[in-house]
């Protein structure tokens, strides 16, 4: 343990040495030709995250992993073609490419491909393959700034094609209605045999994205429905809610809740196996998430995070008991460094996880375990035109 905090410690000391002396950000194709980029009709970025990891789980004797990872890694290009046309695509390449079966025809591994369209000042779309319009501060950031996912977002589907209509109803507020595909693959490989196919696997939400007292409190609120097989739903209801205190310290809370009649986070199917070869029936879960920013000089910033999540069912079926299987907790710390105005930054950061299960899933063979991860890494969206 002392030997990986020592490694961990020189790292972080080098990473500060390297990012003392990067200059000023521009595009890579400005460094290469010498010229100022003027037009804005193609940007193209590297979205990245990595990190040196030392993982522990101390009912396995401490140390289990330490390893080199690189946890995000993107291609994304975006840009206006005309002041009423733009498109954007983004692609993760540290996943398969698989997408023949399912049912938009897109690989899984592309996050975002479509255009958008500004119909006047108010009005706007979006069309193509997309980020759920979920509600949630968190849910709402570039994946590579995340370091630990709450159970709920990390066992979600969150990039789905369909179509984004909002409505901008003043500088402060703005509405969006979105109607996606309820899943990438099919019926089967969702959810299991056995259930009746729906028509229109759609999903459903509604957000509304507000600014009140002079940007001190914004929201990021939705409520979705989402068609999952014939007769069977999920709701899902999701509050973002970020302060602003000052110029040095900001936070944010999310709570999100799901009901499924088909559990489609899967974490209540580890639990309870599967019933005739498919997903378990009523799954209910909730999440509350809650992160502190504080910047405390113009380039450093420090922040904690805490997690508290519950697994449950909310409706016995055959053999499966009403109630709750488990309860999980997160906590996080770290200290970021951000050499320059870009978001480029190096960090240091604790990732510690609790899982307790009641005595319906000891009965099942399930125990209580605590991991813990130490990080040194960087995160960057590196501009290259």
């Amino acid at each position: 343990m002392k030997r990986i905090a020592l490694l961990v410690l020189v790292m972080g000391c080098a990473a500060g040495v390297f990012a003392q002396s990067t200059p000023n950000e521009k595009t890579l194709f400005e460094r290469v030709t010498q010229m100022e980029k003027k037009i804005d009709w193609f940007n193209f970025y590297l979205n990245m995250q990595g990190s040196f990891d030392a993982s522990f789980n101390y009912d396995m004797n401490g140390l289990s992993e330490a390893a080199f990872k690189m946890r995000q890694f993107r291609i994304e290009a975006k840009g206006n073609v005309t002041p009423w046309l733009s498109y954007r695509w983004r692609q993760r390449l540290n996943r398969g490419n698989n997408g023949g079966n399912n049912i938009d025809n897109m690989p899984t591994s592309i996050d975002i491909a479509g255009i958008g369209v500004k119909l006047n000042d108010q009005f706007s779309f979006f069309a193509g393959k997309q980020c759920a319009a979920y509600g949630g501060i968190e849910f709402d950031l570039n994946p590579i700034e995340i370091y630990e996912y709450s159970d709920m977002i990390e066992n979600m589907s969150n990039f789905m094609t369909g179509l984004n209509i909002a409505y901008q109803i003043c500088d402060n507020h703005q509405i969006q209605f979105q109607i996606l595909d309820s899943r990438n693959g099919s019926q089967d490989e969702t959810y299991g045999p056995g259930f009746e196919k729906g028509r229109a696997p759609l999903l459903y939400t509604l957000n509304w994205n507000g600014s009140l007292f002079d940007g001190f409190y914004k929201t990021r609120w939705s409520a979705s429905i989402m068609s999952e097989t014939k007769d069977k739903q999920m709701y899902y209801y999701a509050l973002g809610n970020d302060f602003t205190f000052s110029k040095k310290v900001n936070a944010f809370v999310d709570f999100m809740y799901s009901d499924e009649d088909i559990d489609r986070k899967g974490i209540i199917t580890g639990i309870v196996g599967e019933e005739d070869g498919h997903k378990a029936l009523n799954a209910k879960y909730m999440s509350l998430v809650a992160k502190v920013n504080y910047r405390f000089l113009p380039k450093w910033n420090v922040f904690v995070k805490g997690m508290y999540e519950t697994a449950s069912v909310f409706k016995a079926t055959g053999d499966i008991e009403k109630g709750k299987y488990r309860t999980s907790y997160g906590y996080l710390t770290g200290i970021e460094y951000y050499p320059m105005e870009s978001n480029l930054h190096f960090f240091c950061t604790f990732v510690g996880r609790s899982y307790n299960f009641t005595n319906k899933a000891e009965v099942l063979g399930f125990g209580n375990y605590n991991t813990q991860r130490l990080e040194v890494g960087f995160i960057y969206q590196l501009p290259m035109f």
